[in-house]
């Protein structure tokens, strides 16, 4: 079987004329090949779009991948894509970059999107009609928690992020302000470190998505021994006439024995 080339199209007529290898927006351009690269690697970056060879093509303006080897998520995505609208199965940057498209033609229905390769057998369509989305793509809500984990990356060149290990495995990359980074006194790379952040939370998934850095977090990793003592001296105190604390708690509870 010969190795298909995948083909990405975008229509757009937003800027008063078509979009074509021979006139463009400049700014269009360089989303429109954002986009592609970002569907094309996927989350697990099995498509090595650095070294990865590209035509452009006309119909409107269409990128044409040299023949793919060896990209079985992105294959499964294509095949999920052409067999119904709901996203919730795809891969995570393609999701994004799908919902990213069905919104922006949704805005402008002088802009649409198709992808073909051979083995699909037809293309795939996403344009103003067509509805693109993910059953819980309401379940995001807005949160402010407390993360954990590990520093693996602080800083960046145009955007100030850092990449933080979970306890689970999961990298959570968090955006920030410049200041926050630049005021922080503590050498934090490669080090366990407590944060605060805003971001958005799916309720079904548990996922964290669009994540931002409020404070660093101080935090004793030792137990203070006289505090807890001091604690226990309390609760001690405040239990003594309870001759059984279970009984207690059953009756408050409303629980017969």
């Amino acid at each position: 079987m010969q190795a298909p080339r995948i083909t990405i199209a975008m229509t757009d007529h937003s800027a008063g004329f078509e979009a074509t290898p021979d006139r463009v927006r400049l700014g269009d351009l360089v989303a429109f090949s954002a986009d592609v690269t970002a569907f094309l690697r996927g989350e697990d970056k099995e498509v090595d779009t650095n070294n990865l060879e590209v035509a452009v093509r006309k119909g409107s303006l269409a990128i044409e991948t040299a023949p793919l080897l060896v990209a079985p998520n992105l294959f499964r995505d294509l095949r999920t894509l052409l067999g119904g609208e709901l996203l919730d199965s795809l891969d995570a940057k393609r999701r994004e970059v799908m919902e990213r498209w069905q919104k922006a033609s949704r805005q402008s229905k002088q802009v649409s999107y198709r992808i073909t390769a051979p083995f699909l057998g037809e293309s795939i369509h996403i344009n103003a009609e067509t509805d693109y989305h993910a059953d819980d793509a309401d379940q995001w809500v807005q949160v402010e928690r407390y993360v954990r984990g590990e520093i693996q990356d602080l800083g960046g060149i145009t955007k100030a992020n850092a990449h933080i290990k979970l306890p689970d495995g999961r990298t959570l990359k968090v955006t920030t302000e410049r200041e926050v980074l630049r005021n922080d006194t503590v050498n934090r790379l490669y080090k366990l470190a407590m944060l605060r952040i805003k971001a958005e939370y799916n309720v079904l998934t548990r996922e964290l998505r669009n994540a931002r850095l409020v404070e660093f977090v101080e935090h004793a990793s030792t137990v203070d021994e006289e505090s807890l003592s001091r604690l226990t001296r309390r609760g001690a105190a405040a239990w003594k006439d309870v001759p059984n604390a279970t009984a207690w708690v059953d009756e408050l509870r409303g629980n017969k024995p």
